[in-house]
């Protein structure tokens, strides 16, 4: 089974500008747990993702108020992604190596046009390759890998493809360069 065939297709999304009070108020709305964090929402260039348990131990645990903290400062940059064609099977995988429970679906142009979470493939995975996924995301946290900045460009470590980290990039130099403007 494809991933196109079971992830979510109506993504609620917000951009980094936000803040963590209106992606909570998203996730209450929607009954959602994560939410991906896109450029644009008429363009969605998969920034990010932000989770309850981000907003539960970046924002409230740290007597933070969730008007002034932004979406930036607490979402996973760059979170483990699959495409529509890949199979429940590898992306089960990305879910086990990277300890995750949802895994934004991008396009060939790293647009979000969907979300896969752990419940998705319960619905449809043979039950002992379920528990084994639970399992694997159980465990306590691996250590993350070391993020490298040099001039607020980026890069974590995993495999992307060099034209998303470009694109992101280019975004940020041209939100700074309207900022210049302004």
């Amino acid at each position: 089974m494809l991933v196109r065939e079971i992830m979510a297709e109506e993504v609620v999304c917000c951009t980094p500008k936000a803040t963590a009070r209106h992606a909570a108020s998203l996730m209450k709305t929607h009954e959602v747990g994560a939410i991906p964090v896109v450029w644009n929402i008429a363009d969605p260039l998969l920034e990010g993702i932000i989770t309850d348990r981000d907003l539960c131990c970046s924002v409230l645990a740290e007597g933070q108020g969730g008007e002034t903290v932004k979406v930036s400062e607490i979402m996973t940059p760059i979170p483990v992604t699959c495409e529509p064609e890949a199979t429940m099977e590898e992306c089960e995988e990305l879910m086990q190596e990277n300890q995750v429970r949802r895994i934004p679906v991008v396009d060939k142009r790293c647009r979000c046009i969907g979300i896969v979470a752990l419940a998705d493939i319960a619905k449809h995975a043979p039950s002992t390759s379920v528990a084994r996924t639970i399992k694997e995301i159980s465990q306590p946290a691996k250590e993350l890998e070391r993020i490298m900045m040099e001039k607020n460009h980026f890069y974590c470590g995993q495999v992307h493809e060099e034209d998303q980290i470009l694109l992101l990039n280019r975004r940020r130099e041209l939100d700074k360069e309207v900022k210049e403007m302004v």
